[in-house]
């Protein structure tokens, strides 16, 4: 059950990084998926460097999920 949970949630992150960062990224339902979830990797992990404990949450998740945008955006345009 914490599998499926994991990829709506993962989904709902990653749908919602990509309204609030519109742009020529392309990908379907996997690909957003996969940008939430490893969103709310990054989000843990900066919220852990900046010493924060406990769940990350859904605004970490997402800020996490729009930093990877913005850096695949800039290699993109390397």
């Amino acid at each position: 059950m914490n599998l499926i949970v994991t990829i709506v949630v993962g989904f709902i992150v990653g749908l919602i990084a990509k309204f609030l960062m519109p742009g020529p990224d392309g990908g379907g339902f996997i690909l957003t998926t996969i940008l939430g979830i490893a969103g709310a990797f990054v989000g843990s992990f900066v919220a852990g460097a900046l010493g924060m404990t406990g769940a990350v949450g859904w605004i970490a998740s997402i800020l996490g999920a729009i930093l990877i945008l913005v850096v695949l955006r800039l290699i993109k345009k390397a």
